[in-house]
């Protein structure tokens, strides 16, 4: 009886001990049936990326409502959309807790927008993407104003005798024809370089000095886009 007591006694033993490295190994920071997502920041759908908006709902003349659409994320508990007018650079911003929200934005202008939410303190955000909203009988598009590649704005660059300035130009006609370079250290800068069918350019720099750039960027119906004025320094 004594031996029985005993087995009974050192099984009790294991089955806890068992138990209790079964719960250390469970993760209690995800509520049991809840599935997040991998970290990551928002996909867009609409509108699309260098295209023409056509499908919004005509308020004016001037003015439509068009509905902006990204893929939902289970780890934002809301979004923050940006649509910046590139014409005017009038920007909005807006907050919600959907993935499909209505905005009214001005027509036969040019836009970049983007989407983005915050996840345990880190900022997740989306591409960028461009895209025109249709006019009243508007048969031609300008260009979208360039994006900047590098140097990035305000961005110190180690002492050197040359910077290579790159960008990245864009239209819903695909009808680009050339690029206006505009190089110096005054603000606006003055041309440097016109009609250049690449998008970047080599410049002559000197230590210890601030450089503003812009592109204009020009099509083959002569509509012409500004970017705005980029500057970099370079260091002693």
């Amino acid at each position: 009886m004594k031996k029985l007591v005993y087995i009974f006694c050192v099984f009790l033993v294991v089955l806890s001990s068992c138990k209790d490295t079964t719960d250390d190994m469970i993760d209690t920071t995800i509520p049991f049936g809840e599935i997040q997502d991998e970290v990551e920041g928002v996909q867009l759908i609409f509108p699309l990326e260098n295209e023409l908006c056509t499908t919004g709902t005509n308020i004016t003349d001037t003015e439509s409502t068009v509905l902006f659409e990204w893929v939902p994320n289970n780890n934002a508990d809301s979004y923050n959309v940006t649509v910046e007018n590139l014409n005017t650079g009038e920007i909005i911003e807006l907050e919600t807790t959907d993935f499909l929200v209505p905005i009214t934005i001005a027509r036969a202008n040019s836009f970049r927008w983007f989407v983005s939410y915050v996840y345990r303190d880190d900022i997740s955000t989306s591409e960028s993407w461009n895209f025109y909203n249709a006019g009243v009988g508007v048969q031609t598009y300008p260009p979208f104003p360039a994006q900047i590649i590098a140097p990035i704005m305000a961005q110190n660059i180690p002492a050197t005798s040359t910077v290579i300035l790159q960008w990245n130009g864009s239209d819903v006609d695909d009808d680009i024809v050339g690029y206006d370079v505009y190089f110096g250290t005054s603000n606006p800068p003055e041309m440097s370089n016109a009609d250049i069918t690449n998008t970047e350019q080599s410049v002559a720099v000197t230590p210890d000095t601030i450089y503003y750039w812009s592109i204009t960027t020009k099509d083959a119906e002569g509509n012409e886009s500004s970017s705005v004025v980029f500057q970099f320094k370079v260091l002693n």
